[in-house]
């Protein structure tokens, strides 16, 4: 059961640090910084469209992109991991300069593992990150029902 926990906790973890790039780099190169869901090729999903393997949620991998020149490239991926439920928002979030702010204000982001035996850990075995309009990320222990 602590394996399960600790793969949320890291997946958790994972997405914050990507957030947390991907702000400061909007920032330092003055252009629009884009996290996206992937499918296994490292195309950005479409919102609503599965992945590979048929989950519609966040598990499915993300990607983050710099946009230079009219195209976009890549700075990091973190592949699926499907024991991992990661609801959130549907589309691609991006921050923009000056100050790292994101399209679309105030997001979040629900971490759990997918075996039921696990809900008997409550909030112990969920996380949460908020992203505030501004761009900063929080993460917190326990759920923040965003919806996938």
């Amino acid at each position: 059961m602590w394996h399960k926990r600790d793969q949320v906790d890291a997946r958790a973890r994972a997405m914050l640090s990507t957030l947390t790039l991907a702000r400061s780099e909007a920032i330092r190169r003055g252009a629009r910084v884009t996290l996206c869901r992937i499918d296994a090729a490292r195309a950005c999903l479409l919102s609503g469209k599965p992945c590979d393997g048929g989950l519609n949620d966040w598990a499915c991998g993300w990607a983050l992109f710099s946009e230079r020149d009219g195209g976009r490239v890549l700075m990091r991926m973190q592949p699926a991991l499907a024991g991992v439920a990661v609801a959130g928002a549907g589309r691609e979030l991006s921050f923009t300069p000056p100050s790292g702010q994101i399209i679309g204000g105030f997001r979040s982001f629900d971490f759990s593992a997918r075996d039921v035996a696990l809900a008997s850990l409550g909030a112990r075995g969920r996380r949460c990150i908020r992203i505030a309009a501004g761009g900063r990320a929080r993460l917190t222990q326990g759920a923040c029902g965003a919806t996938a």
